[in-house]
């Protein structure tokens, strides 16, 4: 598959990218590299490999789930100059 350079600038407007007429041929290049690398992946035989995201084997690292005192919002706020019904109160940013 090849891109023309009616293809490279429909690219950009839908990219929203404004590119000069003399960087549209470079531009043809590159993405033309970019496919032809994409075509030659797709001849790797890839029968019975497993997908992965690291090539080493990851645990993702989660938190014990567990019932913890909670209910402290009192305490949480006790130090605030001032509060309203547990919630902080801050002065008026925008008008």
């Amino acid at each position: 598959m090849s891109v023309d350079e009616k293809t490279v600038r429909r690219i950009a407007h839908l990219a929203r990218i404004a590119v000069a007429d003399e960087d549209v041929a470079p531009l043809q290049g590159e993405l033309n590299a970019i496919l032809a690398f994409v075509e030659q992946l797709n001849e790797v035989d890839v029968e019975g490999v497993q997908p992965m995201t690291s090539v080493t084997p990851m645990v993702m690292k989660k938190r014990v789930d567990t019932v913890t005192e909670g209910g402290r919002a009192a305490d949480i706020v006790a130090n605030a100059p001032e509060t309203e019904d547990n919630y902080f109160l801050v002065p008026k940013v925008v008008e």
